[in-house]
This record gives C-alpha cells, sequence and structure tokens, in this order.
C-alpha cells in the first residue's frame, strides 16, 4: 500500500527490472556526494508528491538520509542520532557511557598515534576505520612489526579505531523495532570471524542463521543487543549488531548500523522462518506494526565460494553430487557462470558464488555447510 520513490546517482534505465518494476518513481542526481544539491533536488519533488518517510539501506548513505529527514521535517533518525551508528568511535563512547562492555579503545589520526595507542591497549588489538562498514580495511595486529606493516595500507583511511582485539565467536543481533519494541529479532553466528574469512582467500565463509536464538548460551549477547539499542534511542526500523562471545561466556559489543544487514544476510532469516522479513520491515516503518508470523522452523546457512585461479570461471565442481546428496535442503544456488570473469574476492563477500541450505537441527547444518565448502569449487584461468 505505499508507494517507494527511489533516488540514486545512475539513470533509471541502468537500475534493475525488478527494483525499477516496484518504484513508483524515481530521482537520478548527478552525485549523491553533493549534499546540498540532494537536498534541494528531493525538496522540489516533496512540493509535488508528499513524503512521509526516507529510508536506507547503504551504509554510506546513512548521514544523507538524516539530512533529508531533518529538512523535511520526518520522523526517524536525525543527524545527531545517526551520527553513533556511523562512526565508531562514537558508537562506543555512547555505549562507555551507558556502562555496556565495548572493546577498550582509542580513535587515531596519525601514525604516531596508532603507535601509542598500542603502547597504552596492548597486543593484539584491532585497527579499522572509524566509519567503515564490514571488515573492510580491518586488521588484527599482534606486534609492533605488524602494526608497521600494516599503517602504510591504511594511509587512505583518515581516522581510524585502536582497540583491544576480543578472542571469541562472532555472533550478530539484528532487530525490527517499531515505537521503541523489538517485533522480530534475528541471531548469525560467523564462521570464521569475518576478520578471518575476508583476509584468507581459500576459506569459503559461512553465515548462519540460527533457530534456537533463546539457548542460554546467547544469553548474554541478547540482552546486550537489546541495552544497546536503548543507549543509542533507536525507535523504528531495521538494525544490525556485531557482538562477541568470549570463551568465559562474556559478550562484548562489536558494532550496530541502523540499517538490514548485506550478504545475503536478510535471504537466511527469510528461510529460516518462511517469512518474508523485508515485508515485516516495511510494515513496521510505513504502518508501525508487524505481522509476520515468526515461528523458527530451521538452522539457515548460507555459503561464499571463492573461485581457484584467476581470469574467467572455467568450470566448476561437485555441485552435481551436492544437490543429489542433499536436494531438499539446499535452497538457493547462485554461482558466476561459466566463462563470467571472477570477482575481487578482497572487494565483495559474495565472492563468486554462494549457497543457501538449511535444516532444523544444527549439528547437520554445520555439516552440510561444511560439505559445501570443500566439495563445491570453482576454478579460473
Amino acid at each position: 500500500g505505499a508507494q517507494v520513490f527511489g533516488i540514486g546517482d545512475q539513470p533509471e534505465g541502468a537500475l534493475p527490472a525488478t527494483a525499477r518494476r516496484h518504484l513508483s518513481g524515481y530521482l537520478h542526481v548527478d552525485s549523491l556526494w553533493n549534499e546540498p544539491a540532494v537536498i534541494n533536488a528531493v525538496q522540489q519533488q516533496a512540493d509535488r508528491a508528499h513524503i512521509d518517510r526516507v529510508e536506507c539501506l547503504w551504509e554510506p548513505g546513512m548521514l544523507l538520509a538524516a539530512r533529508l529527514r531533518e529538512e523535511l521535517d520526518l520522523s526517524g533518525l536525525n543527524l545527531e542520532q545517526t551520527l553513533p551508528f556511523r562512526d565508531k568511535g562514537r558508537m562506543k563512547e555512547v555505549l562507555d557511557r551507558a556502562g555496556l562492555r565495548t572493546p577498550r579503545h582509542r580513535r587515531e589520526t596519525t601514525a604516531i598515534g596508532c603507535r601509542e595507542a598500542a603502547e597504552d591497549l596492548g597486543y593484539p588489538l584491532a585497527i579499522k576505520p572509524i566509519s567503515g562498514a564490514g571488515s573492510a580495511d580491518t586488521y588484527r595486529v599482534d606486534s609492533l612489526q605488524d602494526l608497521d606493516e600494516i599503517l602504510p595500507r591504511l594511509t587512505h583511511v583518515p581516522e581510524v579505531s585502536v582497540e583491544e582485539f576480543i578472542e571469541g565467536e562472532e555472533y550478530t543481533f539484528d532487530t525490527i523495532c517499531h515505537d521503541g519494541t523489538i517485533s522480530y529479532f534475528n541471531i548469525s553466528w560467523y564462521r570464521p570471524q569475518p576478520l578471518i574469512g575476508r583476509t584468507v582467500e581459500w576459506i569459503s565463509p559461512q553465515t548462519v542463521s540460527l533457530r534456537d536464538v533463546d539457548a542460554e548460551y546467547l544469553r548474554t549477547g541478547r540482552a546486550l543487543g537489546r541495552a544497546v539499542l536503548e543507549a543509542l534511542g533507536f525507535s523504528t526500523g531495521f538494525t544490525h549488531m556485531e557482538w562477541f562471545l568470549t570463551p568465559s561466556g562474556e559478550a562484548v559489543f562489536g558494532e550496530i548500523g541502523a540499517r538490514p544487514p548485506g550478504a545475503r544476510s536478510v535471504d537466511i532469516m527469510n528461510y529460516a522462518g518462511d517469512i518474508d522479513v523485508y515485508r515485516g520491515w516495511a510494515e513496521a516503518v510505513c504502518r508501525q506494526a508487524f505481522s509476520q508470523p515468526i515461528e523458527r522452523r530451521y538452522n539457515a546457512a548460507v555459503i561464499f565460494k571463492r573461485a581457484r585461479g584467476s581470469g574467467k570461471i572455467r568450470r566448476i565442481e561437485g555441485l552435481e553430487r551436492l544437490l543429489a546428496h542433499y536436494g531438499q535442503h539446499i535452497v538457493a544456488v547462485d554461482c558466476l557462470p561459466v566463462g563470467a570473469h571472477r570477482r575481487g574476492w578482497k572487494q565483495t563477500l559474495l565472492s563468486d558464488g554462494h549457497v543457501i541450505l538449511r535444516h532444523p537441527d544444527l549439528a547437520t547444518t554445520l555439516e552440510m555447510a561444511d560439505r559445501v565448502g570443500t566439495d563445491l569449487q570453482l576454478f579460473a584461468g
């Protein structure tokens, strides 16, 4: 029942057909980075058609969305509320004041400052962009020698967070909220930690949406996630939080975005419960309600595959055997076709293909996911 108008810096004809078909209108701007021009163009559009909400799925566009809400006097996150979701340092400062467990951290703009922070905090460390997303330009640092090797790779990053490296498993706490109430939440498990999966080429990273989100070992993470949303004053929309579970059972905050997660994470939420989380998000935003049935039927895993070699995809091995053996549990397969150029694996987690599978039993799900990781192979040359 809602009309959706898109805004972007590519011609309407370049939009994917599905997106183009579902838009009620599209505003083409020269550059999304020219905020005054974008705001002026949207204000002119608002004079012709009333705008009720501004939503954004893209991390770099969050501040622009906030400024548009302020200029149009719309509900949703304003600029001051959005900044802690984009600035990792400010994010942790807000949570520190709320008494929530975050990694010990310092924000730095110079190599000298990073070395001083490392001396103060001790090793191992993580170093990452203040305004980054995902694991891009994020490194583990185990020694001063490591730091000296890594700092030249970060000269293009204006400001970084130098912080305590947390040993433990990494999970998500994803929510859809309206009026400050969590209507739906998901917990996914990263196998292995993203920092490892994004830096070792032969690994096939997995994200597993867990069926038993009420398990006792996840209790501290659930409590932390709810407290983080309260501390940040989040009211309505989608959030994606990452947190660590240490061997002692402590939950430690990682970071949070006021947007849906990427890399097929929403897809596995849908497959885990046979629901439409995107529709639920839209309903929460437009009607302050959530009517999707929440029945957690499966664990659902997405496994990302990277081709061996470089150049064009030459052959795919193992897929037919996996489909024959696990076919009823495999719900999606999307691999680059033979002849396509392989993607830069350091630039996208989606890599050269993925498989999504599901099963009610977690151990069985993990066994199948690991088999996909080892038995499905793409070769390029």
